[in-house]
């Protein structure tokens, strides 16, 4: 089972001058998951990357959680459709090798 690395919203929130309503709300948005750890709130070190592309297009390009929202799952079937065209490669290059 794989461990969970935390870290501690309130520290992020200071680290990137933003307040902790703005991870309250994407938390109630479904954008982020908060957890309880050691009598923090936190978030796993897995969701950083987001979390840091989120904070830079609302806070620099001024995009609304719903438009982050839709921004993310974009991105995410992007990245999805980009795992199943480097398979469909390897699965062709395969079978180009055992034609010859």
């Amino acid at each position: 089972m794989k461990r969970e690395h935390y870290i501690v919203a309130a520290e992020f929130c200071t680290g990137h001058n933003i307040e902790m309503a703005f991870l309250y709300s994407l938390n109630e948005n479904g954008i982020i998951i908060l957890e309880k750890a050691d009598d923090n709130i936190c978030i796993t070190e897995d969701q950083l990357p987001d979390l840091e592309r989120i904070v830079r297009f609302h806070f620099e390009l001024g995009i609304n959680l719903e438009g982050i929202e839709i921004i993310i799952n974009l991105l995410k079937q992007a990245e999805k459709m980009q795992d199943e065209i480097i398979m469909l490669r390897n699965r062709l290059s395969f079978y180009e090798s055992s034609e010859r």
